[in-house]
């Protein structure tokens, strides 16, 4: 049987998120460490959006750059906890979000957001409609893993897919602009 304090050692998440670390670097968040990965969950179904966007680019094949990021908003003031992300994660970014005066955690590297944030949500899954978007986001995200975003006929799927996402959302094109830019 292996002792708690080596138990400790080998387990990183858990040695991060002790108590000593936690008064630390994230003092006013209160979170258990056997649930930090459904504190975070939580967190994100409210604060969260999986999103992915498009941008027209005549020097690619399919004329469309596909960009998918999971992020998280809030309040300076309560920065810490995307400090708890970013370091849960081991990747992003946290900066300034200009449009509405918060920070923002984000993650756009598709390797990161298939290898660390889509197992985390299938782990820890949304209870939210949030879950949905998730699927969707999950799906374009495999699909661009496996190149198909530089393919027409997938690029198509991943377009409509998204155009289901965030139904709240503005969407810079729509979704009909975009089809017609992959012919």
């Amino acid at each position: 049987m292996i002792s708690w304090e080596v138990r400790q050692l080998a387990d990183p998440v858990t040695t991060l998120f002790s108590k000593e670390n936690r008064r630390q670097y994230m003092p006013n968040t209160p979170v258990l460490d056997q649930n930090i990965g459904w504190y975070l969950s939580g967190y994100a179904d409210g604060e969260g959006s999986f999103c992915i966007s498009f941008s027209p680019r005549n020097k690619l094949l399919v004329n469309i750059e596909v960009r998918p990021s999971f992020s998280v908003s809030q309040n300076s003031d309560r920065k810490e906890v995307l400090e708890l992300f970013q370091t849960y994660f081991d990747c992003g970014t946290i900066r300034p979000d200009r449009s509405d005066k918060t920070v923002k955690y984000e993650v756009r590297r598709l390797k990161f957001l298939v290898e660390r944030i889509i197992p985390h949500f299938r782990k820890y899954p949304l209870k939210s409609s949030k879950q949905r978007d998730f699927e969707k986001f999950a799906i374009v995200c495999e699909l661009m893993k496996r190149g198909k975003h530089r393919k027409k006929e997938s690029l198509k799927q991943i377009v409509k897919l998204a155009s289901g996402m965030n139904a709240g959302g503005i969407r810079k094109y729509s979704k009909e602009y975009l089809l017609s830019l992959v012919t």
